[in-house]
């Protein structure tokens, strides 16, 4: 089954690939899951707009990753989230939340999937995230996590 990646899929490619897979594979996970769209002749137009996005956003190359790096690593970086009397928190701190105060705290806009988290944050203090930037680049940035 040949289909179009709309997003990046560990060891199958990144968005704007075709990909040849088992069709259970697309038609259970990658299909529902808005991760890919069936490939037709006229989804050329598709690949050529999804390539032009992930180009503008994208790091470009490992030189560029570095330097994202140490932009990164450079930043002191504050969550606010509501917490209890014993420091923990009412939910956790979401991905798309450590994105957004990645670019508060003056960094650049990142995509709150590069982000790995090993454990969820649940707990006022300091955590140290990271942020994969690319293939051989990773950022490790604390976080501090404050009672809002």
């Amino acid at each position: 089954m040949k289909l179009i990646l709309t997003t990046a899929v560990d060891k199958l490619g990144i968005a704007g690939d075709i990909v040849d897979v088992r069709p259970g594979y697309g038609r259970n996970f990658l299909l529902p899951q808005r991760r890919a769209i069936a490939w037709t002749r006229g989804a050329e137009k598709q690949i050529a707009g999804i390539t032009r996005a992930r180009d503008a956003r994208q790091i470009r190359g490992i030189d560029h990753a570095g330097e994202v790096r140490t932009q990164l690593e450079g930043l002191s970086v504050k969550v606010k989230a509501r917490a209890g009397a014993s420091g923990t928190l009412f939910g956790a701190v979401t991905h798309a939340g450590l994105a957004l105060a990645v670019k508060a705290a003056g960094g650049p806009a990142i995509d709150k999937r590069s982000i790995e988290v090993s454990k969820p944050i649940k707990t006022l203090g300091t955590h140290v995230i990271a942020i994969k930037l690319h293939d051989a680049v990773t950022a490790h940035i604390p976080v501090e996590v404050v009672a809002a």
